[in-house]
């Protein structure tokens, strides 16, 4: 897991990070912070499992941790968070020497992780599977204020 780690230590995913996390440090609604992401990751990877996929953990996790690095641009100039992630992916993947193939994975799970349709691949499904199960909204102490669908709510323990 060195290409991880050293997703984490690149200077362009720390200031994105820390962008990020300074800007939500107000919101009452489920943050974007290093702890979603690893859950985003744990679960994606367990779904990879269950279902005997051939993925690297590497791969997985490299697209879990960056999924949402690109939420600090959406607050700051409206760019959606996919397409601005996938930019700032690009950026550190290719500067940590990852193929043209893991590129393409990752960057084309992280443009899709907001749909769930069936015209996206099936790391980007998963993902975004993952990205929504990773939020524990019985524990919210902003529930009833959250504009998520009921039925999107995990309102009970799954994994």
């Amino acid at each position: 897991m060195d290409r991880i780690n050293a997703i984490w230590n690149h200077p362009l995913y720390q200031q994105n990070l820390s962008e990020l996390l300074n800007l939500e440090s107000d919101r009452i609604f489920c943050r974007h912070t290093p702890e979603h992401f690893l859950d985003v990751a744990r679960l994606t990877w367990i779904y990879i499992l269950e279902e005997r996929l051939d993925f690297s953990r590497e791969i997985v996790y490299s697209a879990a941790l960056l999924h949402d690095i690109g939420r600090a641009r959406q607050y700051i100039d409206g760019t959606p968070h996919d397409e601005a992630g996938a930019c700032i992916a690009n950026t550190i993947l290719t500067d940590l020497a990852f193929t043209e193939e893991e590129k393409s994975l990752i960057i084309t799970a992280i443009s899709e992780h907001r749909s769930s349709g069936t015209q996206t691949g099936i790391l980007s499904r998963l993902l975004y599977k993952a990205d929504k199960k990773s939020r524990n909204c019985f524990l919210c102490p902003a529930l009833s204020e959250c504009n998520w669908a009921s039925e999107k709510k995990n309102m009970t323990l799954q994994y």
